[in-house]
């Protein structure tokens, strides 16, 4: 056997790997702790790709009338240049008749369009939440079609835009959700982690009694009082988010608090908020961290399941929750409560591997 084919002995390949090992180590020693964290979770390839697919969704969710409108992005009629994605101008102003706002899918606006000079460029999808085609010959709920890529909503409405649209709704509300909750969460859980004793006890007990308190039973009422609206829910729903959170915030204070360099910064004359801010509270947000995918799962689960009994947004919002309603009232119409079923399902799978991921990338065991 040639020198070449040998294999390498036994002595070499532990030399090869332990001297990987230690260039992984100092390269390790000279990064951040996030850094650390960000490498262990790009190592994840599924959380790291299910990020990824999820901003890509957020930012076309977020962007949703460049995708999907009924009126042109852009259009020149007669000489002038309209932007009816931002401003829609009048017919009257296009050389028509009426002075309210122009429908692109008018047959009279149509028509102007196809005249030599004027021109227009249009959403991929011709459609938004709200519009229906008036001169559509098809019934709601219509099957999909070349029209309606994945039919109609029992009101005649395209349902791509409903999804859409509906999507941007929850994604956002959720991010709301969970920032609030979480600023509530962590503050509540630093101020009973971090004094303890009395503070700590009295504190307890009230969020003990708080969270006894029936959280539907109050959406129920303020739902019969006041009109629906995603401010009201916010806040009724932020009431009792930051309690499971708050109580890893205090757990987390309460075993920081005692360590060396937090005796050190109070020896050195450093104010309460002074150790919280720069020692305690960086020190103490891995857990903020990685829940936060999963309180967003939660929220958009929330919202969809309120949405569904009538509890939720005003019935102008495009919902997801809606949707599953209307789905649940035309069983035959599959094209309704499928593709939202597999849009919410995709979206809680993403969540979940990114929270899998983040919870794996701030476990310092793991190298």
């Amino acid at each position: 056997m040639s020198a070449q084919t040998q294999p390498a002995s036994p002595e070499l390949e532990v030399a090869a790997n332990a001297a990987a090992v230690a260039q992984r180590a100092k390269q390790a020693i000279s990064l951040s702790p996030y850094e650390r964290a960000w490498a262990r979770f790009k190592r994840n390839r599924l959380g790291y790709l299910s990020l990824w697919i999820f901003i890509a969704m957020l930012v076309i969710a977020t962007g949703a009338e460049l995708f999907s409108n009924d009126r042109p992005l852009v259009a020149r009629v007669n000489g002038h240049v309209w932007f009816p994605i931002l401003s829609n101008p009048s017919e009257k102003a296009l050389g028509g008749d009426f002075v309210t706002e122009t429908d692109w899918k008018d047959p009279f606006i149509a028509e102007l369009l196809r005249k030599p000079g004027n021109w227009h460029i249009g959403a991929i999808n011709p459609h938004s939440a709200q519009s229906t085609d008036y001169f559509s010959k098809a019934v709601p709920p219509s099957p999909p079609s070349k029209v309606n890529w994945l039919g109609t909503d029992s009101n005649g409405r395209d349902m791509v835009a409903r999804l859409l649209y509906g999507f941007r709704v929850s994604i956002w509300f959720a991010v709301a959700l969970t920032v609030v909750g979480t600023l509530i969460g962590v503050v509540m859980g630093a101020i009973m982690g971090y004094f303890g004793g009395w503070t700590d006890l009295t504190m307890q007990r009230i969020v003990e009694i708080w969270g006894a308190v029936p959280e539907l039973y109050f959406l129920i009422i303020f739902a019969a009082i006041f009109e629906p609206s995603l401010g009201l829910l916010l806040i009724l729903l932020a009431l009792w988010s930051w309690i499971g959170l708050s109580d890893y915030v205090r757990a987390e204070f309460l075993r920081n608090r005692s360590l060396e360099y937090v005796k050190a910064a109070r020896a050195l004359g450093l104010s309460n908020m002074q150790i919280i801010r720069r020692h305690v509270l960086p020190n103490s947000l891995t857990p903020v961290i990685t829940f936060i995918p999963f309180r967003m799962s939660a929220a958009i689960l929330a919202l969809t399941s309120l949405d569904f009994l009538g509890l939720g947004v005003p019935a102008s919002v495009p919902s997801l929750g809606q949707l599953l309603l209307q789905g649940k009232a035309n069983l035959d119409s599959w094209w309704i409560i499928f593709p939202t079923f597999m849009l919410l399902t995709i979206t809680m799978l993403l969540l979940t591997f990114i929270g899998d991921a983040l919870r794996d990338a701030f476990d310092t065991r793991k190298s």
